[in-house]
């Protein structure tokens, strides 16, 4: 489906919601009634989120439109598993997060603790020593001042490349040269 409706996002959510719900052998007892569903336009690294409302005793499932496009159904409908496992640990015992209740439960729901990247990162931040790297989607300040951090595998240096030009450096002022020098195809 090439341009969903926000509604056609959240029925298919729903639906692969209540199955799992309905599915005693999970264990997953979580309260339909109190969910909340929405669509985010703007994510672009999270797929998914679950906000918990204490006072309305209400979770909130977010789910990213620009994920729902990007993955099949069924990693879509992981990304749906997860975050009813967050709403579960919210509505069970009033927090949630990714530690070993949440981990045990992804586990029996065949659900990552992370989900996938659909979205290409705008950096790559790399060792100069022993070749360890990470993407990066925002400018952390690793990103903006390599030069200020270390690998934490052998202590070497970094080096930062801007994935869409293929500029690098390895300072505050590289990063600041590679940022001036690509205007607004930064």
């Amino acid at each position: 489906m090439s341009d969903p409706t926000d509604e056609q996002i959240l029925a298919h959510a729903r639906v692969h919601a209540r199955a799992v719900i309905r599915d005693e052998r999970n264990g997953l007892a979580v309260e339909f009634d109190a969910l909340e569903w929405a669509v985010s336009r703007r994510a672009k690294r999270r797929a998914g989120s679950c906000r918990w409302d204490a006072d309305r005793e209400v979770a909130t499932i977010v789910l990213s439109r620009r994920a729902y496009c990007a993955f099949e159904p069924s990693a879509f409908e992981a990304v749906v598993r997860h975050e009813l496992i967050h709403a579960w640990e919210f509505q069970r015992f009033g927090e949630a997060g990714h530690g070993e209740r949440f981990l045990e439960r992804a586990a029996e729901l065949d659900v990552p603790r992370h989900c996938a990247s659909f979205t290409p990162p705008r950096y790559t931040l790399s060792c100069l020593e022993c070749g360890w790297s990470a993407e990066r989607h925002r400018a952390s300040k690793p990103v903006r001042a390599p030069d200020r951090y270390r690998c934490g595998v052998c202590g070497g240096g970094y080096e930062v490349e801007h994935v869409e030009s293929g500029r690098t450096w390895r300072s505050a002022s590289g990063y600041g040269g590679a940022k001036a020098a690509l205007g607004a195809e930064w």
